[in-house]
């Protein structure tokens, strides 16, 4: 799975005029399924994203995860958008390829397992809506962003 992470001060999903996910401040989380992803990819994604020390302590150094933005246990929010599109091969031509990314019905699968994890660990999620045609707001803090990439075994 294909994690994008970014530390924002704020971030907002839309959908045809709608807030359908909102947060303060926290991560912004844009995510991939790909093909031969499974549950145990997904699981490995969400712990490293919750511990990331991405979060500036007292003296400015990213020493604090998402679980502990204020270093007194206050988590910061979780906004988990889909994101097919970072699966994408740009190396041939000019049209991007996505046949490394997992097809809808496993992404989509993989999504909602990844949503639901998150949800029972981490008290703050919101989220986008699966193959919706979304506008993404946010305040980038930093700007801080991680790519993160958990492959299958093999």
């Amino acid at each position: 799975m294909i994690g994008l992470l970014q530390r924002v001060r704020e971030a907002r999903v839309e959908v045809a005029g709608e807030i359908v996910g909102r947060i303060g401040p926290g991560l912004l989380a844009l995510v991939c399924a790909e093909q031969g992803d499974s549950e145990a990819q997904a699981d490995k994604l969400l712990a490293k994203m919750l511990k990331l020390r991405i979060f500036s302590d007292e003296v400015g150094k990213m020493n604090r995860s998402v679980q502990d933005l204020d270093g007194q246990g206050t988590c910061g929010g979780l906004l988990i958008v889909s994101q097919f599109t970072l699966a994408a091969d740009t190396r041939g031509g000019n049209r991007p390829s996505f046949t490394q990314a997992a097809p809808p019905a496993q992404g989509e699968r993989l999504y909602d397992y990844f949503v639901a994890q998150a949800r029972a660990v981490h008290p703050m999620v919101a989220t986008g809506r699966f193959a919706a045609d979304m506008q993404v707001h946010l305040v980038n803090d930093g700007p801080v962003t991680f790519p993160l990439r958990i492959a299958p075994p093999g």
